[in-house]
């Protein structure tokens, strides 16, 4: 009787029986894991709640204050609550920070000054970045133009720290900044392990201890039992609409770490002489702690929906990075699908599966910030919600596309189905 609903459903939702029987195959191959990935959003879920209990939040936190933002308390206490989760001393945290790539510029243009040299030790950063940085080419507002020295050094094949290269550049020179980005981005790599990131930290301190080591934290809060912050790193900022904002913060982003830093961010985000002090949270702090409550669950969802997507994609003969069986740093799953027709048909299929804008078809567009037209699936309550069920692409070679999210493991569940669904319909299946 269960069986026969649940299958009404999935008709009724275009999934194929072979679809259909591919992931529940997959699932079964792949459901020790998930008992592994449970205690993690056990301790990471305490972490969260003792935060919370620890600066006595209330809901009087969650009122609304106007003008400047004096004295709102529950900005405040938002701010320390991240601080203490993350293990920074203090931390930033705003609606009006639109993204990603925001919380990170403000540390880049806060913290280098002209002469300084950045260094960037996981290869080039995300495409955003480079309009940022300045390797996209004169705009008149990159650090390259106002004298920030730029380096980059790739890891090596196996996908460690080019270690022999990075002791290199800091015994020649000094270096302001060493940059670390723990997600792939458009890569085809897998995500740098916290592990990894305490022990390369640990190299450049014995060469220069007072480098400002920063991490770029994107799709990888609650993934660990550690963040970048307990293992050594200065600065780590990232998305609220990615994992720690899980699905309810309505935009925004955080920046966490040493109080000096965070000051010369803070007068970077409104300006010298007011720094923190200012800024409204527009009644945000609700949604942005509920966020921050639930993120260790929808954290993990999501790398559980990674974990299915790698299994069934890879039953299917497609390359997949990380593999089914990896050890996982960030919540992004990438496919080599080898073509434009099968990303687009892919991203379809996720788009389809989604409970906002199902109807919507996803297509290859000039977005700003990317040097090639992107396809973007992503039908969420919150737009541009890449913790929501998505996956998007660069058409370009060799053709990847990049999964993530699933606030709830069911829903991720069914994008994998979906896609391969539209991918069956489409014929282009090999």
């Amino acid at each position: 009787m269960k069986t026969a609903l649940i299958n009404d459903l999935y008709n009724k939702l275009n999934i194929t029986p072979f679809a259909r029987e591919t992931v529940q195959n997959a699932e079964l191959e792949i459901s020790d894991q998930f008992n592994v990935l449970n205690e993690m959003i056990a301790y990471n879920q305490l972490k969260v709640v003792e935060a919370m209990q620890a600066f006595r939040l209330s809901d009087t936190h969650f009122n609304w204050h106007t003008g400047y933002g004096y004295n709102d308390s529950g900005r405040e206490i938002t701010e320390s609550i991240f601080a203490h989760v993350f293990r920074g001393e203090e931390a930033i945290v705003r609606p009006l920070i639109v993204n990603g790539t925001h919380a990170l510029s403000l540390c880049l243009t806060g913290v280098l000054r002209p002469g300084d040299k950045m260094l960037a030790i996981s290869g080039r950063p995300y495409d955003t970045l480079e309009n940022v940085i300045g390797t996209a080419g004169p705009n008149g507002s990159s650090l390259m133009e106002i004298g920030v020295k730029y380096e980059e050094i790739d890891f090596l094949e196996n996908g460690s720290f080019n270690e022999k290269a990075i002791l290199k550049v800091l015994e020649e020179e000094p270096v302001k900044m060493v940059y670390i980005q723990r997600s792939a981005g458009y890569s085809f790599r897998k995500a740098v392990q916290v592990d990894d990131i305490e022990a390369i930290i640990n190299k450049v301190r014995s060469v220069q201890p007072d480098v400002v080591v920063m991490v770029d934290n994107c799709y990888g809060e609650f993934l660990d039992y550690r963040e970048p912050t307990e293992v050594g790193a200065d600065l780590m900022a990232g998305s609220l609409i990615k994992n720690p904002g899980g699905g309810l913060a309505l935009s925004g982003g955080y920046v966490v770490g040493k109080s000096s830093l965070i000051e010369l961010i803070a007068a970077k985000m409104t300006s010298p002489g007011i720094g923190k002090e200012c800024g409204l949270t527009f009644g945000q702090t609700r949604s942005i702690l509920q966020g921050l409550f639930m993120a260790p669950t929808v954290a993990v969802n999501a790398l559980k929906s990674a974990v299915l997507c790698a299994r069934t994609y890879e039953t299917l003969g497609y390359e997949v990075c990380p593999s089914s069986d990896a050890y996982r740093s960030d919540i992004i799953q990438s496919v080599k699908l080898g073509s434009e027709e099968k990303i687009v048909s892919f991203c379809k299929g996720i788009q389809g599966a989604s409970p906002v804008d199902s109807f919507v078809t996803p297509l290859p567009w000039d977005m700003p910030g990317y040097d090639s037209p992107v396809v973007m699936a992503a039908g969420a309550f919150v737009q541009g919600s890449s913790i929501e069920l998505s996956a998007d692409a660069p058409i370009r070679e060799p053709y990847v596309v990049y999964f993530q999210g699933g606030l709830t493991y069911d829903h991720g569940k069914l994008g994998v189905m979906s896609s391969l669904s539209q991918m069956e319909r489409d014929g282009l299946l090999e």
